[in-house]
């Protein structure tokens, strides 16, 4: 058998070389990126047991354990955690990783810290699919995630072809992509005016994004859509980074840079608009997770994991905060725009001063 080492590269003082003593593979990876995303895990774990433990019916962190295990101390507690609680903080963990995940890849294609799915416009198509199946089609939840998911995936198809002049430019995507998406909310707003009251009241209140209600089926749905399209986003991640590099640079090294970006842009516009399906449009998780993980990892390029996980831990804190920190508890979606707005004042604030240098 022989043996694993670990190796530096001389790339980075944090860059190192898994590999096996016959050479037949090996691994870079980047400590403290490892490090990073081990420390992101263990702030999940503990969001995880607060959100399992702390509500009208407190239970210990110990009780939260064995339920889990299968040896609940009552009844009730059995059907809080598995039932009522624990579905919901699967939802808000997966779909915070997805809206990670693909502001990360949005960021990386137009290189531009505001290239995020809900700023550009994607989310805002999947969102317009949702509303159309509510209330034009009065569609059942699957029907309505289904229309979230071909709103944003025709978004992205008509964005990219508009923006496509011998090549996709980070600019020109950005600048067509805001203009799609105001359309597309004047569209949504349209549709709300004609609709009769109820089924608009209904459609305003999936339009604030909110994990309320959420269940199994929600869990289970989501769950397939992130096993499908991650697997192919991290097969795109190696061309990603000599993208990065340069479309020439790309090029010379055997990589299609503009079939790599199409493929990208497709996989996360999936990762977006499932989640849009999922929980409604919550905003600036996809723009803020992104920025926080590359000041931590300090990596050149887009972290997609540790973006992924702080995109988790940051939605399951905000969905702590809207339930039980508030006076009143509010859909997780009103938190996510309140720290969100904030975090993009003082990033464009912060852009501006660069700039300005």
């Amino acid at each position: 058998m022989s043996r694993i080492t670990v190796e530096p590269t001389g790339l980075s003082p944090t860059s190192y070389a898994l590999r096996d003593g016959d050479d037949r593979w090996s691994v870079r990876f980047d400590r403290r990126v490892v490090i990073v995303s081990m420390l992101l895990g263990l702030v999940l774990i503990a969001v995880f047991l607060a959100s399992l433990a702390v509500g009208d019916y407190q239970i210990g962190p110990a009780d939260v354990v064995r339920t889990l295990f299968g040896s609940p101390p009552d009844p009730l507690a059995d059907f809080i955690v598995n039932g009522r609680r624990l579905p919901r903080v699967l939802v808000a963990f997966l779909v915070g990783g997805a809206l990670g995940a693909s502001g990360a890849v949005f960021q990386s294609l137009s290189r531009n810290p505001l290239g995020s799915p809900d700023v550009i416009g994607f989310t805002s198509g999947a969102s317009a699919g949702a509303v159309f199946v509510i209330l034009v089609a009065g569609g059942t939840m699957a029907q309505v995630a289904a229309g979230a998911v071909l709103g944003g995936l025709a978004t992205a198809i008509a964005v990219y072809l508009l923006a496509y002049k011998r090549g996709v430019q980070g600019f020109r995507l950005i600048l067509v992509g805001i203009a799609a998406g105001a359309m597309l909310t004047s569209a949504v707003s349209y549709m709300l005016m004609r609709a009769e009251l109820i089924q608009a009241a209904g459609a305003q209140v999936w339009l604030t994004g909110s994990l309320n209600t959420r269940a199994w089926d929600h869990v289970v749905a989501v769950a397939i859509g992130v096993v499908l399209v991650v697997p192919a986003l991290l097969a795109l991640s190696r061309p990603m980074r000599m993208i990065e590099m340069g479309d020439d640079a790309a090029t010379g090294l055997g990589v299609s840079a503009e079939r790599t970006r199409l493929g990208m842009l497709i996989a996360a516009t999936i990762l977006a608009a499932i989640s849009v399906a999922a929980a409604g449009p919550i905003s600036f998780i996809a723009l803020s997770a992104p920025h926080l993980a590359r000041r931590l990892t300090r990596a050149p390029g887009a972290a997609v994991g540790a973006a992924a996980l702080m995109g988790a831990a940051l939605l399951g804190v905000s969905d702590l905060v809207a339930q039980w920190v508030l006076p009143t508890p509010l859909p997780v979606g009103v938190v996510t725009v309140c720290v969100g707005g904030l975090y993009l004042v003082w990033l464009l604030a912060r852009e501006g001063r660069r700039n300005h240098v």
